[in-house]
């Protein structure tokens, strides 16, 4: 199994830490803003080329890659990136931290769990396999660090779970996720509910509910007050009836 130590250079330039306009200043220069930092030593702001950082996040062995950080001030040092930052619409670097490494010293990493082999729960009884970890908490050497967990999932069926305590791992390694946690299973495939002519008829048969309509709606005039309705129309005919006995 391969690890995460590689033989390969990434350059980068110290920089004078300053505000958002020096930033944005390295980035018209096509580098990226950073800071390397650990093993004891000062924080130093720098800058390096994106597209050597993009080739190493998209190495086999990603951000647990260990390669030799040269710095244009006369420091090299071995390092890893531990934390980076793209922009949210282009997809862009921005930034970028990277930590020195000790190779005596252990470091706590995460890395993938990656399935493999064909569950007899999906070949032989139609099921799914669904994975819930996808990474794995481990202690080692820097030199020790693997590029993946294989997890054989050949053996599962319904019913059986993955977990952590059943992943390979060899003896130079120390994992720190918790061994009870599950890693992958065999389920179901949700069926979907189809509704039988009878219901969908019986459905469509159901009287719907009552639509409440107001009567009598009062109009208003310009000044917003209400018209009279046709009821108070009624009420005034015998007070005309009485001016007539009048005459």
């Amino acid at each position: 199994m391969a690890t995460a130590l590689e033989q390969n250079t990434l350059e980068a330039q110290l920089r004078e830490a300053g505000t958002k306009n020096h930033a944005r200043r390295v980035r018209r220069e096509g580098k990226i803003p950073g800071v390397i930092y650990g093993a004891g030593k000062d924080s130093l702001p720098i800058s390096v080329d994106p597209r050597h950082v993009l080739r190493i996040l998209n190495s086999e062995t990603g951000h647990n890659t260990i390669f030799d950080l040269a710095l244009s001030g006369g420091e090299r040092s071995k390092a890893m990136i531990v934390d980076w930052q793209y922009e949210p619409i282009k997809g862009k670097l921005l930034h970028i931290d990277l930590k020195r490494i000790a190779l005596d010293k252990v470091l706590k990493v995460s890395v993938p769990i990656f399935l493999v082999g064909e569950s007899a729960g999906v070949k032989q009884e139609g099921g799914i396999m669904e994975q819930m970890l996808r990474e794995l908490e481990i202690e080692c050497l820097p030199g020790d660090i693997p590029t993946h967990i294989d997890a054989d999932v050949s053996h599962l069926t319904f019913g059986k779970v993955l977990r952590v305590a059943e992943l390979p791992h060899s003896e130079k390694i120390k994992v720190l996720t918790d061994a009870n946690q599950p890693v992958a299973h065999v389920t179901s495939v949700k069926e979907e509910v189809v509704a039988t002519p009878e219901a969908a008829a019986a459905e469509a048969g159901a009287p719907a509910e009552p639509e409440v309509i107001k009567k009598g709606k009062q109009e208003t005039d310009e000044e917003g007050a209400a018209a009279p309705t046709g009821k108070a129309e009624k009420a005034e005919k015998p007070e005309k009836a009485e001016k007539k006995e009048k005459k």
